[in-house]
């Protein structure tokens, strides 16, 4: 073969590789949804640049989560709860899909939520007003739309969360001092320190990101030998979703660091970013809140609906109509419904649905990596395309950080 026959070959390969750019894609940039965005900021805010490496060190651990469990989808042809249910119980699959739709729903009504407090900011109207319409707008979308302008759509909104990174430009950062605690790892003994690292890590490795790209790949990849193709979507959707992390971190220790703010939710972190930021600048924020909500809250619903049906064997998929479909799709609208009836309960505020989200997937996500480790290495199963030492490696170090994440969860819960 000559250089150029090479070079061509090599640029077709790409471009196959680019049309193939889905689930990984959009999966990494729905992990960023505005509940993501808060803990991100908040961590740069109160620990400054010093959680950077640790942000590094998570990517290849989110890489290799994601990837092992979308290689399992497409050999088993197998979701999470149908694997769950043919090598362990049904039971314990019932108590993981409980688990994950409680979680899921309080994130979805805390993301439209943020999506309301921003229109609010810019309209003057009451952010009550808006939930009804953005609900009502994100269900016929992933009701009645084609999956394939589904999956557009998605993809567009992944891509359009690039604002993160132009902000975090525009606040012109100490280059070497980022760099510094980027490379250099180095640990606050102080428990807020602690918290905020459990915290971003609770929020980078997140169950529905799991599920969610598991039942697409089952969808869209009917052939075995297409588990190798998936590394390439996988490590390009979770290296998007931790380089717009990074960014938000670094824009929250520039703008935040050592003032003292209380950021709880949107709110409060708009109260606070306005008058520090100016307008241009908070108005590039809010357009990228409003943007990663309406990724987000699909994919959350989408993937409680999956493992719904999944679970009870329904017919699932967006490929379908909804007469085909029916239960897949009353959980789908359902779970947006519920979301928005969290925002309006009284008793329950953003940060409790932000606070008890995360101690609810803090169990879950331990179980599932250690379920998704014990089948990726049986050759049984897998044959030849069982875990690899890249993967089983740092699905061990993810298993182990989200154990901690949860244990501290726990004893804060009864402490």
């Amino acid at each position: 073969m000559t250089i150029k026959e090479k070079i061509r070959t090599d640029i077709e390969k790409n471009r196959a590789r680019i049309k193939a750019l889905g689930p990984g894609l959009i999966t990494g940039g729905a992990g960023d949804d505005p509940a993501g965005i808060v803990t991100y900021t908040v961590v740069g805010a109160t620990t400054g640049f010093s959680q950077l490496w640790l942000l590094l060190l998570s990517t290849p651990m989110l890489i290799a989560v994601q990837n092992m469990v979308a290689r399992i989808a497409i050999v088993t042809g197998k979701s999470l709860p149908e694997i769950t249910t043919a090598y362990y119980s049904r039971k314990l699959t019932i108590f993981m899909i409980t688990v994950l739709a409680v979680a899921n729903i309080l994130t979805i009504g805390a993301d439209l939520n943020a999506i309301a407090a921003i229109l609010h900011i810019v309209s003057g109207f009451p952010a009550v007003y808006f939930l009804i319409p953005i609900t009502a707008m994100i269900g016929y979308l992933i009701t009645f739309g084609k999956y394939r302008f589904v999956k557009g759509v998605l993809i567009v909104l992944t891509t359009v969360l690039g604002v993160y990174i132009l902000s975090a430009v525009l606040a012109k950062p100490p280059l070497l001092e980022v760099l510094k605690n980027t490379f250099i790892p180095h640990i606050k003994a102080d428990s807020a320190w602690i918290f905020a690292a459990l915290g971003m890590l609770g929020t980078t490795i997140s169950p529905y990101l799991m599920f969610w790209q598991a039942s697409e790949e089952k969808e869209e990849k009917k052939s075995v030998v297409q588990a190798d193709e998936v590394s390439f979507d996988t490590i390009t959707g979770m290296l998007w979703s931790n380089l717009l992390a990074y960014c938000m971190i670094v824009t929250g220790a520039v703008v935040l660091y050592g003032t003292d703010a209380d950021i709880q939710d949107i709110s409060t972190l708009a109260d606070t970013l306005l008058p520090l930021t100016g307008e241009y600048a908070f108005a590039l924020f809010g357009f990228g809140i409003v943007v990663a909500g309406f990724l987000a809250i699909p994919v959350l619903a989408g993937s409680t609906a999956y493992a719904v049906a999944d679970t009870f064997g329904w017919r699932e998929g967006m490929d379908y109509k909804v007469s085909d479909a029916k239960g897949f799709y009353i959980v789908l609208v359902g779970a947006l419904v519920v979301g928005d009836l969290v925002d309006m309960f009284p008793g329950i505020t953003v940060v409790d649905a932000l606070y008890y989200s995360q101690v609810l997937d803090g169990m879950l996500i331990p179980l599932l990596i250690g379920i998704a480790l014990t089948i990726t290495n049986n050759r049984t199963v897998m044959g030849e395309y069982t875990g690899t030492r890249f993967q089983n490696g740092f699905s061990i170090l993810a298993l182990l950080f989200t154990t901690a994440l949860t244990l501290v969860m726990i004893w804060r819960c009864f402490a």
